[in-house]
């Protein structure tokens, strides 16, 4: 006597794009929202670890540097709020509207989930990038004071990756609706 797995031998489920048709849009929707704001704010408490370790720890041989590389915290910090504000956008695409069409929903479900990979992955690498800098800058400072603003200038274009990946959230966000 053979046992079938029901499972398998759903009529629902005859390959394994059906499983990723039969989640709901709401979910990767959530889902890409959960990404954004996630992977946003790991990136900004990266970036301020990496400077904040080597900021307290170069500020022993010189203490002046404290206020000035407070510079590098703050850039951290905006990778976070870069995060806030795309996950505001895109809750702002859920509705409670039925008379939506399946295949626009599901376009917006993977095109937020999608808008979520980006952006997260965009200001986790940002928060890196400018936590790896602001830490270079601080040591720098302490040693040598004028390589400060130069390597100042170096830590802007590494916020920039931030702030491109918001851009292009915003962008991508366009006019999705679940």
């Amino acid at each position: 006597m053979s046992t079938v797995d029901p499972v398998i031998t759903s009529p629902y489920y005859t390959e394994w794009a059906d499983v990723f048709y039969y989640i709901s849009p709401y979910s990767w929707g959530y889902i890409g929202v959960a990404l954004a704001l996630g992977l946003s704010i790991v990136g900004a408490a990266w970036g301020i670890f990496l400077t904040g370790s080597s900021l307290l720890g170069s500020s022993v041989k010189s203490p002046r540097i404290v206020t000035k590389n407070l510079v590098s915290v703050i850039f951290c910090e905006a990778v976070a709020i870069y995060g806030i504000i795309i996950s505001i956008l895109m809750i702002e695409k859920f509705s409670d509207k039925d008379d939506i069409p399946e295949q626009k929903s599901l376009f917006s479900a993977y095109n937020l989930f999608s808008v979520g990979l980006t952006v997260g992955f965009s200001n986790l690498f940002c928060g890196v990038c400018v936590g790896i800098t602001g830490s270079n800058a601080a040591i720098a400072d302490a040693q040598t004071p004028e390589t400060f603003v130069k390597i100042l200038i170096i830590e802007i274009f590494g916020s920039a990756l931030g702030l491109f990946g918001l851009i292009i959230g915003i962008l991508q966000v366009g006019d999705a609706s679940i």
